[in-house]
Formats: structure tokens, C-alpha cells, sequence
């Protein structure tokens, strides 16, 4: 198993309307990937949202992820997601930027693809049938390989078109491309993935023993895969969920009942408006409903939530996650009262004291997936004019 962490430029309650708190919150995140860069974390998720005011500020998570290449060394930057609807994103633009993240970061870009956050964000580029989207990733997410592999793409689709031959460019990085993944939420995404040969993107919130039917949806279809949609299979779950790990056991347990706890969660009932949403769960402006101290032992045997020391946490997610067979586990660093001090603290002592436990080889499993890439496309759809070169 290995482990990531995702980030979205959370910036809560009135702060959010301020461009020094705004400002300062999206340094305070680009600061929590280098430390999981320095502590072993294999994977950070960069979301991409927008018009999602104190849920996520990170709109152009590509120039985030840019950023972030320079300042890490060994950490995987994943697009969670980029959206492949031509009315938000054009395909080319996908296949351009995701070919250059992949040089920038010297291969270590994950190509994460979905289809929006909810009713909310899309209606921010005037579409408002969210089912209309569908169909556009089906299109796009099958030709941006073909893009990446010729040097004369042409295309007549339903959702877009390319008359005229063109040299998409740059090309991804050495062999093969980054891994595809897409963002699921339903059993049906999950078996959908699995049959393209691509990684499912987990962000759920739903408690981990829950999720085994939707894992094994997956590993079905991924069992009857064939022919990949990319060059190579990326036989990969990741599920999202919430952690507090701290050296000492008082702490972390603390951590979890503080006032304002949950207040992301409220946020997430707001904007997804496509998830489904368990009875009771508070929608914003509902205030978050706070964790009472005998309530901490139930979460975390009902698979909400791990806490505790690195120990704790180890025992916690053998009897959960390694069960069910996830493949990559991945956590939004607790911020809701939580200082920046305390969440180094639990980066670091998972770092140290959890993953070396489960996540055992050095290299990426999407690198050793990539290392097995073959060419689908030709490189040309048509053969070449001769042209005498002037440079060597």
C-alpha cells in the first residue's frame, strides 16, 4: 500500500474573502507537500475546482503543480482532477499541459481526469446538465493518447474536432506517458475504470468498510482488461480518509473533538451536490457537529476516521484498508483548528512510523506500471512528405 495526500486551497469562513489569508494558505499547503516529500509520502493530489469559495481556491492546479515540481525531489503530482469537459478545459490544452508537467517534474505527474465537482462548479462555464458530461470524458479521455503518440492528429467528434493535421507538443516525458486515472464515486465508475485499465480516484466520504464492494468492482474489471485505454495498465485504487496520527495518544484523540472540526465536511455536503449524502450530515451554513470523546473509539471501528500514535494508526489500517484491498490510501491533512505546527507533526510521524510498515519498495508503483508501456497509435496518420532537414 502506498500513501498521498491531497490538497485544495482551503480557505475557511470570512478569511476567504481576504487575499493575505488566501495567499497565505495556499504557501501553507505548497509547504505541507515538501514536508511529505522529506517523510516518505509517495503522492500528493492537487485538486482542481473552481468558484468553490472556502472549499478550494486552487483553480489552476497546474501552475500549482509546477511550483510544487521545483520544490520537491521524490513526491508524485497528481492532477485530482483536471477537467476533460471541452466547455471547461479544450482537450489539447489537457494533453499540452499534462506532457509538460511530465517533463517539469521528470516524470513524476499522474494524470488524474473527472468530470467536475458538482452542479455549482460546472455552471460556472454554463453547462447545467451535469449527465452531459459524460459522454465529453468518454470522448476526450480516448484521444488524448493519441494526441501525446502522432505527429499529424486530426479528429471529428461529437464534443470537438481538429481539421487540420497538427504536431501536439511537447510529447510526454521518455516512455510511455503518465498514469491515467479518473475520479469515481459509484460502482459502476469503478468497474468502468478497471475495463479501461485505468487507476480509480476514491474521494469519498464514506466510511472504508463500505467501499470493499466498489474495490472489487474494480479489480473485476481490471481483471478483463485487454486492451488498456492508455499504453499501459495502471492497476491502482486510491481511497481518501481522514487521519490524526501523533506521537502522543492524548493529542491526536484531542485533535479530533476540537470546536469547528467538520466544518469542511459541511462544505463538501454543499458543493457535491452529485454525492450522495447520509441523513443528518450538516450542509452549509449548518454548523459542524462536534465530536464528543466517546464517540472517537466508534469512528474509528466503523472506518471513518484513524487516530492515534503510529502504532494505533498501523493497527487500525491493517484491519480496515489493507483488507479491502486499497491500493494507495490518501488524506486531507486535518487544518480545521489545527495549527501548522501539528500537522508537520502528524506528516511526520506517519511518515516515520506508518508507512514503512505497508508501502515496502522504494519506486512508484505507477513508474513500474509505466516501465511496461507499448506504442498504440502510429506515428503518423498518413505518411509524411519527404523534407530534406537543415539541421543535424
Amino acid at each position: 500500500m502506498e500513501f498521498g495526500i491531497f490538497i485544495q486551497g482551503y480557505v475557511p469562513g470570512p478569511k476567504a474573502h481576504e487575499t493575505e489569508a488566501e495567499h497565505a494558505a495556499l504557501l501553507h499547503e505548497a509547504a505541507l507537500v515538501e514536508c511529505a516529500d522529506r517523510n516518505g509520502w509517495k503522492y500528493v493530489w492537487v485538486s482542481e475546482h473552481h468558484a468553490l469559495a472556502e472549499y478550494s481556491h486552487i483553480s489552476a492546479s497546474d501552475v500549482f503543480m509546477g511550483y510544487l515540481a521545483r520544490a520537491t525531489e521524490r513526491i508524485h503530482l497528481g492532477s485530482g482532477i483536471f477537467n476533460l469537459s471541452p466547455r471547461v478545459n479544450h482537450p489539447v490544452r489537457n494533453a499540452e499541459r499534462v506532457a509538460m508537467l511530465d517533463h517539469l517534474t521528470n516524470g513524476r505527474f499522474e494524470f488524474g481526469t473527472g468530470r467536475g465537482a458538482g452542479s455549482h462548479e460546472i455552471a460556472t462555464f454554463n453547462i447545467h446538465d451535469a449527465n452531459s458530461t459524460k459522454s465529453e470524458w468518454d470522448e476526450v479521455v480516448r484521444e488524448i493518447p493519441r494526441m501525446w503518440a502522432q505527429k499529424d492528429y486530426t479528429f471529428q467528434g461529437q464534443h470537438f474536432a481538429m481539421d487540420t493535421p497538427h504536431n501536439v507538443l511537447p510529447k510526454p516525458y521518455r516512455k510511455g506517458h503518465p498514469a491515467i486515472w479518473v475520479a469515481c464515486g459509484n460502482p459502476a465508475t469503478f468497474g468502468k475504470a478497471g475495463a479501461l485499465g485505468i487507476g480509480s480516484l476514491g474521494f469519498n466520504f464514506s466510511p472504508i468498510h463500505d467501499m470493499k464492494p466498489l474495490i472489487d468492482a474494480y479489480k473485476e474489471g481490471i481483471a478483463g482488461c485487454d486492451e488498456p485505454l492508455g499504453e499501459f495498465v495502471n492497476d491502482n485504487v486510491m481511497i481518501t480518509n481522514a487521519v490524526v496520527c501523533m506521537e502522543d495518544r492524548d493529542h491526536a484523540r484531542e485533535i479530533v473533538t476540537r470546536h469547528g472540526r467538520g466544518y469542511l465536511y459541511s462544505l463538501v455536503c454543499l458543493y457535491h451536490d452529485t454525492f450522495p449524502k447520509p441523513a443528518g450530515a450538516p450542509t452549509w451554513p449548518e454548523p459542524p457537529v462536534a465530536m464528543p470523546a466517546d464517540a472517537i473509539d466508534w469512528a474509528i471501528d466503523a472506518g471513518y476516521l484513524l487516530c492515534g500514535t503510529p502504532d494505533e494508526v498501523c493497527e487500525q489500517i491493517a484491519k480496515g484498508h489493507a483488507k479491502v484491498g486499497v491500493d494507495q490510501l490518501v488524506f486531507g491533512m486535518p487544518t480545521d483548528s489545527v495549527s501548522q505546527d501539528e500537522v508537520t507533526e502528524c506528516l511526520e510521524s506517519f511518515g516515520k512510523g506508518v508507512i514503512p510498515e505497508f508501502d515496502k519498495d522504494p519506486v512508484h508503483s505507477t513508474t513500474r506500471y509505466r516501465e511496461n508501456a507499448r506504442p498504440k497509435f502510429p506515428m503518423f496518420n498518413n505518411p509524411p512528405p519527404k523534407i530534406d532537414t537543415i539541421m543535424s
